[in-house]
């Protein structure tokens, strides 16, 4: 299970930030990804992370290449 991190794309649209339609920055294990969409399956809570507010979770992050969409889900036990 991952900590991720999630805020809103205030470069999109810019070089190597997405397109314009890319607003959201998923934060995974040090490495970032932007999408269009998200969706949140598991708890979540406000946190401010250095001079922004985002949205945190534990979870498996899982993508959704199709419709550019970050599914954050919760861990499966074996």
């Amino acid at each position: 299970m991952s900590m991720i991190v999630i805020r809103f794309n205030k470069s999109r649209g810019m070089y190597g930030r997405g397109t314009a339609d890319h607003v959201w920055r998923v934060f995974e294990d040090g490495k970032e990804y932007v999408f269009r969409n998200v969706k949140i399956n598991v708890n979540s809570w406000g946190e401010k992370t250095g001079e922004d507010w985002s949205i945190v979770c534990k979870g498996l992050l899982a993508i959704d290449r199709d419709t550019s969409t970050a599914i954050i889900n919760q861990e499966v036990a074996p």
